[in-house]
């Protein structure tokens, strides 16, 4: 059976590292990327099932990326999860109209319940 592909896109190498290895030891595979020009282009070549999306980040940002993203046929359909510290009255508000599947505040869950979280995600888009 092919492995579960996740892309994690965070700007924090520590973070990614952190989920990174969750995920692998959940038998994912795992891609990464430190920022949202990184992520469109990691996704552009790479088929995933799903992602993990960081709001605050340099070059360009999560909802930027995301943004871009759903403006193409292949980013239109791949569920995005928004992992990040900014609370949700902090959001971009154009993130309603981007198809969020989730949205999670990093300092309120641990890998192993945003692994979870990622599960369940992908089982509604099952």
């Amino acid at each position: 059976m092919t492995p579960v592909r996740v892309a994690i896109v965070e700007d924090e190498k520590s973070i990614r590292n952190l989920y990174r290895t969750k995920f692998e030891l959940e038998g994912f595979a795992v891609l990464e990327a430190a920022d949202g020009i990184e992520g469109l282009k990691l996704l552009k070549q790479n088929p995933v099932d799903i992602v993990l999306l960081d709001l605050r980040m340099p070059h360009m940002n999560g909802d930027e990326m995301l943004t871009k993203m759903r403006a193409t046929e292949w980013g239109a359909i791949i569920p995005v999860i928004i992992l990040t510290n900014v609370s949700r009255d902090e959001a971009p508000a154009q993130l309603r109209f981007l198809g969020v599947a989730r949205y999670i505040v990093k300092a309120h869950f641990n890998p192993a319940q945003v692994v979870e979280v990622v599960k369940d995600v992908l089982r509604s888009y099952a």
